[in-house]
């Protein structure tokens, strides 16, 4: 395995960080603007720049820059009408911070499974959940087990890979539940054509450090409905009334505006998103290459009609692979030189998300223990 990774991106040379931030463009120049003209905080040109050019990159009429990609995905599904005690479908294979939006709304997460094509939902799996355990009522789509709302799904595009939004939007449809998008790792990524965050009611995108483009801790709110754009905008301003001088505020909001200090380094970092694409699937192209008839697993490759950001590389082990066999790769490898990680932890063994609702999660239980995050930085593909 090292020695396949070595001919995929050459020597470790110490140490290689499985995804580090590239600034090759405006980034000093635009900063640098801001501090000359004192616009640092959450009002400024850059700001408005940001906000156009995200919703651009999601084939989306509106984007509401905010704070990080939590706070995003909690205002998305707060303002499509998730409510304190309703049930948030989504999945066990995912970052925390999927599940903390629901937590922070005072809701439930419902974790379903996941799909080997797509590593995302299994839309046909969850259909069959959903008929073994919903109700149908005037108000909305229910948990018989439990007695609360379902209020919406929230798919993941796990690594920067798509999740089969046909199939997921027609179960949408069947039982009446809107989707809220966790794009937060897939921005430029494309399923037939069409960029992720653009599918749901709203989306959420990240711009962490470690992103395929970064504000340095940023997220935002991305959708093609006027009118939830603009109650984004409202309650991440604390809710305040647009006036010259009076602090009118008509409701609890939050305090989740970006920076115009890191807006301007999303505006230069977004200026690069098409070269860094075609890096990072040079990247992608070279890994699964040189893993070519590795005995072990093969390199996870984007599903049918996708074309897929690549943000982590991920080697797929064997079916046959045991939890110490991943882990000897995992501390040999890491040991070399080259950064390599497993995926999550599963959100249901999470010891606080014991008693919430799940579906079967026999593929997401498989998946676990076989994948292996590979290093990705957009960089590495500049020798190839």
């Amino acid at each position: 395995m090292v020695a396949r990774i070595a001919a995929s991106i050459g020597p470790s040379n110490d140490f290689v960080p499985l995804h580090a931030p590239e600034f090759l463009g405006n980034e000093h120049a635009f900063v640098n603007d801001c501090i000359a003209t004192g616009w640092v905080s959450s009002v400024g040109s850059y700001v408005d720049r940001f906000e156009s050019a995200v919703a651009a990159a999601c084939d989306a009429e509106f984007g509401v820059a905010v704070v990080n990609g939590t706070a995003a995905l909690e205002l998305a599904m707060n303002i499509v009408g998730v409510r304190r005690g309703d049930e948030v479908l989504m999945p066990t294979l995912t970052f925390v911070a999927t599940a903390n939006a629901a937590h922070h709304l005072g809701a439930v997460p419902h974790f379903v499974d996941s799909n080997e094509e797509t590593l995302g939902i299994d839309a046909e799996s969850l259909s069959v959940h959903l008929r073994q355990i919903g109700e149908r009522r005037p108000e909305g789509l229910y948990n018989r087990k439990t007695g609360r709302r379902i209020a919406c799904v929230l798919p993941m595009h796990v690594f920067g890979h798509s999740v089969d939004i046909h199939a997921l939007s027609a179960v949408c449809e069947e039982f009446g539940l809107d989707m809220v998008e966790d794009a937060a790792e897939a921005l430029g990524s494309r399923y037939h054509g069409r960029a992720c965050g653009s599918f749901g009611r709203i989306a959420a995108i990240s711009f962490n450090g470690n992103k395929i483009v970064t504000t340095g801790g940023g997220g935002a709110i991305v959708t093609n409905d006027a009118e939830l754009a603009q109650r984004a905008k409202h309650l991440s301003t604390t809710a305040k009334r647009p006036h010259p001088w009076a602090f009118d505020h008509d409701e609890p909001g939050y305090n989740y505006r970006l920076p115009n200090l890191n807006a301007a380094l999303g505006v230069a970092q977004l200026e690069q998103l098409p070269e860094r694409l075609k890096k990072k699937r040079k990247l992608a192209q070279r890994y699964i290459e040189v893993f070519d008839n590795f005995s072990g697993g093969e390199v996870f490759r984007e599903p049918g009609g996708c074309t897929s950001n690549y943000w982590l590389n991920t080697l797929v082990l064997s079916k046959d692979i045991s939890l110490s066999s991943r882990d000897f790769l995992l501390n040999g490898v890491n040991a070399r030189g080259y950064m390599v990680r497993p995926v999550w932890n599963l959100m249901h063994t999470l010891p606080f998300h014991c008693d919430c609702p799940r579906a079967s999660l026999r593929v997401a239980e498989s998946l676990e223990r076989r994948l292996i995050n590979l290093p990705s930085s957009a960089m590495l593909a500049g020798n190839l």
